[in-house]
């Protein structure tokens, strides 16, 4: 009877959603059914937030049903913005109707200056002042940052991302990825420098490595909860099986967020040998040494999901379960191998190294003796290195491991991890003079914001004059490049069919394959001879080619993440043409084809007579191999 109730009054709502003044028969049949029907299918999920407006016009019934905090506009909220409902709590009053216009203005704004930022920032690196525009938004943050999610998530329908991007989708997600990279990082540093303030004896080590983590993944769904939840699973199993050892144990009747701590040294050892059998028996965890040098070994939540790290991180994990089951572990800060303390001493006695035990969760949680830790990094240390270090000495040690993995990166010519690890001790040590240096010149070599160059420059000019002679260097240098970008005047406008690119054969936008190295790659630009310095071209032995130098020559985005300069001669077409996976797709193109991108707007200024030449040639490359197949 209910149900049928439910039908016949869906068969009324798309005309009430539709017509301005409703016939009163049906207007009737639907304010005559029980209010549970009404809000039942008022939040069915096929009225829009424009067809709830107009139903509850109609009459002073719906016009309740529909009140700004009830349930049809909580749920008009939650069905367009999902992920935005866990920052709201069940027992809150919300406006949701001013929830939902706020975040409609939001998603506008973003989507704005989103597509401005092709145009501004396609010649150069987004300035530090290129943010500007978003730090200066009225309304939540968070509302922005969903919208951004949003753009970089969106896989619907071909009709929604048309009305969305406009045929602009990968050149949208590159510069929403950038915008919430930059708004996430700027927020976790924030967290990161207030949580430093804390007093010495603070000792939240999991909170300042997932801060850590953050920052390096701003782009990944990383919250202290959600590893908190992770660890908390572990401790339950350690307690399933401490049970069995002593089901008496005092740990067994701790609750979440207690921090007891138990003096007597058989209930600790009960917990530990609970713990090794959890963490390296039933759960499987182990120290990568086969991967050792892998940034993925110091971040938390990659450490919970492969179940690997390296001593510091393990050290931590391993710290965090203990503590929480009562025993008192220390970290230590030990030369090539981070390791805890156990103290089996008395307590109020005077203690040395020799009264304590050291763990080494890297190597299964075994327990070493002053002697033993010696033998495993191969040399004799002093005693201070054995003793305890507070959260800022952890993480910077932390920080440094991923600063040294940095400077060992080979591929990624963003040289993003070492610009993030850099930003991440200067935070903690902002007066780092070596560092500061390194990170000017990290900014000079990339060639981007040379005005913040500048300020580092001042900086360390001020914290040690002895620098001039490597400050002053720069500062010429980056002056320089500033004034060249000023001189630079319009857009260098490249015509296929000009005389002197004659001998052009391929276009932006082809995907291609290295005829000696093999890699796949995508067109992005082209010079109708190689454009690059004599001592480039000695270094590439571009002499040896047939056709040496006086060649076209064509930037390439490749598969690796890289960015090169090819000689013609060296490239073919790729006769099974797929995307490459390179990061700065979206700066050159909107869309990939199945056989081609397509330049944004602003690569097509550079081009305009290429995309002709693109379809010629797919035409009679792709078209001709699939007439052969089909034979």
């Amino acid at each position: 009877m209910a149900a049928a109730a439910v039908d016949s009054a869906m068969e009324v709502v798309p005309a009430l959603a539709e017509e301005a003044a409703p016939e009163v028969a049906g207007l009737s049949c639907l304010v005559n059914l029980p209010g549970e029907v009404l809000e039942y299918i008022l939040c069915c999920g096929s009225l829009t937030a424009a067809d709830i407006g107009r139903v509850s016009s109609t009459c002073r019934r719906l016009r309740e049903l529909c009140q700004s905090s009830g349930k049809v506009w909580k749920e008009q909220f939650r069905v367009r913005w999902p992920s935005l409902m866990k920052h709201y709590s069940p027992t809150d009053y919300v406006n949701w109707l001013e929830e939902y216009k706020v975040r409609q203005k939001a998603g506008l704004e973003a989507r704005k200056i989103v597509a401005s930022f092709s145009k501004r920032f396609f010649s150069e690196h987004v300035p530090c002042n290129g943010f500007s525009d978003i730090e200066n938004l009225e309304g939540p943050e968070i509302f922005f940052e969903d919208e951004l999610v949003c753009i970089l998530n969106m896989e619907g329908s071909t009709l929604w991302k048309s009305i969305l991007f406009n045929g602009k989708a990968l050149t949208w997600k590159y510069y929403a990825k950038k915008i919430l990279y930059y708004l996430r990082q700027q927020k976790i540093l924030n967290n990161l420098k207030a949580f430093l303030q804390q007093p010495d004896d603070y000792e939240s080590y999991l909170e300042g490595a997932v801060y850590i983590d953050q920052y390096c993944n701003p782009l990944s769904d990383i919250s202290l909860k959600d590893i908190q939840a992770q660890i908390d699973s572990i401790v339950e199993l350690v307690c399933k099986t401490l049970r069995g050892i002593n089901s008496r144990h005092p740990s067994l009747a701790f609750k979440a967020g207690e921090s007891s701590m138990i003096m007597e040294i058989e209930l600790q050892s009960q917990v530990l040998d609970a713990m090794n059998y959890v963490l390296y028996d039933q759960l499987k965890f182990k120290g990568n040494r086969m991967d050792y040098y892998n940034a993925l070994n110091l971040y938390m939540h990659q450490v919970l999901i492969r179940r690997t790290g390296i001593p510091i991180s393990m050290s931590l994990l391993y710290l965090t379960i203990a503590r929480q089951l009562g025993v008192p572990l220390e970290p230590v800060n030990f030369p090539s191998h981070f390791l805890l303390r156990w103290c089996q001493g008395a307590e109020g006695a005077t203690l040395d190294i020799f009264d304590y035990i050291y763990i080494d969760a890297f190597g299964k949680g075994k327990q070493l003796t002053v002697k033993e830790c010696e033998y495993l990094i191969g040399q004799h240390v002093t005693a201070a290195l054995y003793g305890v270090v507070n959260v800022k000495k952890v993480l910077q040690r932390m920080v440094g491991n991923l600063l040294s993995l940095g400077k060992r990166e080979g591929i990624d010519q963003s040289y993003q991890l070492l610009r993030d690890s850099l930003d991440l001790y200067l935070a903690m040590y902002p007066d780092q003079v070596q560092l500061l240096l390194l990170q000017a010149r990290l900014y000079f070599h990339l060639g981007i914001w040379p005005e913040k160059v500048l300020d580092i420059l001042q900086h360390i000019q001020t914290l040690d004059p002895g620098q001039h002679g490597a400050v002053g260097y720069l500062v010429q240098h980056t002056l320089e490049h500033i004034e060249r970008k000023k001189e630079e005047v319009g857009v260098e406008v490249k015509l296929r069919s000009d005389e002197k690119h004659r001998d052009v054969c391929y276009s932006i936008g082809l995907i291609m394959k290295h005829k000696r190295y093999g890699y796949n790659c995508v067109i992005y630009g082209w010079d109708p001879t190689c454009m690059m310095g004599h001592e480039w071209i000695r270094n590439m032995n571009v002499h040896s080619l047939p056709h040496g130098h006086h060649q076209p020559f064509y930037n390439v985005l490749v598969e690796d993440g890289s960015c090169r300069y090819a000689a013609q001669e060296n490239l073919e077409y790729n006769v099974e043409p797929q995307e490459i996976s390179h990061p700065d797709v979206g700066r050159y193109f909107s869309e990939f084809t199945g056989t081609h991108y397509i330049p944004n707007a602003e690569l097509e200024i550079r081009y305009p007579e290429d995309l002709e030449f693109v379809y010629e040639t797919v035409q009679n490359i792709y078209s001709a191999k699939k007439e052969n197949i089909d034979e």
